[in-house]
């Protein structure tokens, strides 16, 4: 986990940025689509689903936008896409491990599309398993600071199975095993915090330094990574200086 926040923290900034430019929308569209068919359409039932709604409007998505993706996803209205989820691997600039979750309905484009921005932009695919040990699925719970304090989120999560609560700047992130997770979410709200986001993610369990010009190559190919329209996350090990951070901008 070393290093990790570093690269929570400039994730969750970009990811403000992402939201208010309306790139986040269709993946978290995506997202309620695929919980929904998973899990099925009511999110009382459907703890993913719940999350997946919350998330979405976290970030502003029309209400009606969910509704309908909720509704597709069901089974409640046609036009639901067969969405399946697939991770690709790879290596980025300096040797960065990268893993790419898309969730498409067209796997040729999908490996089109990520093999594309890999090599325009310094990475190289790479075999199943081999860069995927270099990560572990946890649960990260991303919580706004507003009125709160990190001794209240680390009291109310403890017993709920989390492991460590970081500062990310404006928010912080509760990280536990996958399978706690919803746990996790329910002791914040019994509790009566907010929560921005609840979902798996994949983290590091060794992390590569960069330095500036490093640093530029791969958030230039994170980038790439994220314009596509079929990929929905992208995970790397690397880690970067507060220092770096602001030379880099």
């Amino acid at each position: 986990m070393s290093g990790h926040s570093k690269w929570a923290t400039t994730k969750h900034k970009k990811a403000a940025i992402d939201a208010k430019r309306g790139k986040l929308f269709a993946r978290l569209i995506k997202n309620i689509e695929v919980a929904a068919r998973t899990g099925g359409g009511d999110p009382d039932g459907n703890p993913t689903l719940f999350d997946a709604i919350q998330k979405a409007r976290k970030n502003s998505v029309p209400l009606d936008n969910i509704e309908r993706a909720r509704k597709r996803g069901g089974g409640e209205e046609a036009g639901g896409a067969d969405w399946q989820t697939i991770m690709y691997e790879g290596y980025g600039p300096n040797g960065v491990a990268v893993l790419i979750e898309c969730l498409t309905d067209n796997r040729n484009r999908a490996a089109t599309e990520v093999r594309t921005a890999m090599t325009r932009n310094g990475g190289s695919m790479a075999d199943p398993g081999s860069v995927s040990y270099m990560f572990s699925r946890k649960g990260v719970v991303i919580v706004p600071k507003a009125g709160t304090t990190e001794d209240d989120v680390m009291m109310s999560v403890l017993e709920a199975g989390a492991e460590e609560v970081n500062d990310l700047g404006e928010a912080f992130e509760v990280v536990s095993e996958a399978g706690d997770l919803i746990p996790v979410r329910k002791a914040l709200q019994e509790a009566g915090i907010d929560y921005e986001s609840a979902e798996s993610s994949f983290l590091p369990s060794v992390s590569v330094q960069l330095e500036a010009e490093g640093a530029k190559k791969i958030f230039k190919l994170i980038d790439a990574l994220e314009d596509c329209d079929d990929v929905q996350n992208v995970f790397a090990n690397f880690d970067v200086s507060d220092e770096v951070m602001a030379e880099v901008g």
